[in-house]
């Protein structure tokens, strides 16, 4: 046994007390990469790459009394190791990728519909892997906190994410707030659909709707519940009801809740900021209207329902179908009982 290996077991052993439980089967391992927090080694392309493991961390993740480093690193039988053909960090990341689907299939399984499945096939190896939303060694529970989710989204979509972090949403967020909408709460976790493809704007009446219509969590913030309802009854909501389910982002109906109340951007109706405040909606209305004047808006009652206060045309036109309609029902049933009496009688 060599010298080196003699003082990784018995750094190993005096060190153990710090990751107890951790199991016995890993000391050697972290005899070596869990002694010297600036162990690295040098790549061709010019990157460090660390090769340091927090032992405490490590112990405190999902994988520290569970899994052996061998479990994942499957190559690493031998010591010392063979060198591998690793140019970047990347190449690392990218080789290690399919370790987590021997435990994680079902999620595995649902990456190979994402977006960022779909890129890495192309060939772009910045598209994110499940280390980069993870982590490697000190992998937590994904919702420990969940308001954390957006942080780890904005590794790579930063811009995104600032436009995000000073919407209505995204100012609960960093403040702790657990009830409002993360990133994987609308666009999914493992799934990820490409907001391009038009699909995800048909979709926001059942995406918001999964909170906006939640009476207690509405309650909370003296928010109504009818929202998703009123939309869907206007001619907005039932032209892209129309469409519901169907792929393609062209030739679309009708705006969804996202084309006028914005996409990461949302603010509260009431914040000058806002594309649904009175004085920006034509502005919003001519993003589909082309050519939209000042009395256009009015054309829209929003997402109020009609009343004698408010809207009291729209309440007596409705009023007046209500009515009617069952009236000329009844005396179609009415008339056909009566001819069919008279056949019957007459003959």
């Amino acid at each position: 046994m060599s010298k080196r290996m003699l003082l990784a077991l018995a750094v190993a052993f005096l060190a153990a007390p710090a990751w107890a439980e951790i199991p016995a089967e890993q000391d050697s391992c972290l005899g070596c990469h869990g002694s010297d927090p600036s162990m690295s080694m040098d790549l061709p392309g010019g990157e460090k790459l660390p090769l340091h493991v927090d032992q405490a961390a490590f112990g405190k993740s999902v994988h520290g009394d569970m899994l052996r480093c061998t479990d994942c690193h499957t190559d690493k039988t031998d010591y010392p190791h063979d060198s591998k053909p690793f140019k970047t960090r990347r190449d690392v990341t990218v080789a290690y990728y399919e370790q987590c689907k021997k435990c994680h299939f079902a999620n595995y399984t649902k990456t190979l519909d994402g977006v960022h499945f779909q890129l890495a096939q192309k060939g772009n190896q910045q598209a994110a892997l499940c280390v980069d939303c993870h982590g490697s060694h000190a992998i937590g529970r994904p919702a420990e906190p969940r308001t954390r989710v957006s942080q780890t989204c904005s590794n790579c979509h930063k811009q995104v994410f600032d436009v995000y972090k000073e919407s209505v949403h995204g100012k609960a967020v960093t403040q702790g707030n657990g009830d409002v909408p993360v990133c994987t709460d609308c666009h999914h976790a493992h799934d990820v659909a490409d907001p391009r493809a038009g699909a995800l704007s048909l979709r926001t009446a059942d995406i918001c709707g999964r909170c906006h219509t939640d009476p207690k969590l509405m309650k909370r913030y003296g928010l109504s519940t009818n929202v998703v309802s009123s939309y869907l009854s206007d001619f907005h909501g039932m032209a892209a009801s129309l469409q519901k389910g169907k792929k393609g982002k062209s030739d679309r109906l009708a705006a969804g809740c996202t084309d006028c109340h914005g996409v990461h951007d949302i603010q509260k109706p009431s914040d000058p900021r806002s594309s649904v405040m009175k004085s920006n909606l034509v502005k919003t209305c001519g993003k589909c209207h082309a050519g939209a004047t000042a009395d256009f808006p009015k054309a829209w009652m929003s997402h109020y329902e009609p009343s004698l206060k408010k809207s009291p045309l729209v309440w007596t036109v409705q009023l007046f179908y209500y009515v009617l309609i069952p009236f000329i029902l009844v005396s179609l049933l009415v008339q056909i009982a009566l001819h069919l009496w008279r056949v019957v009688v007459n003959r």
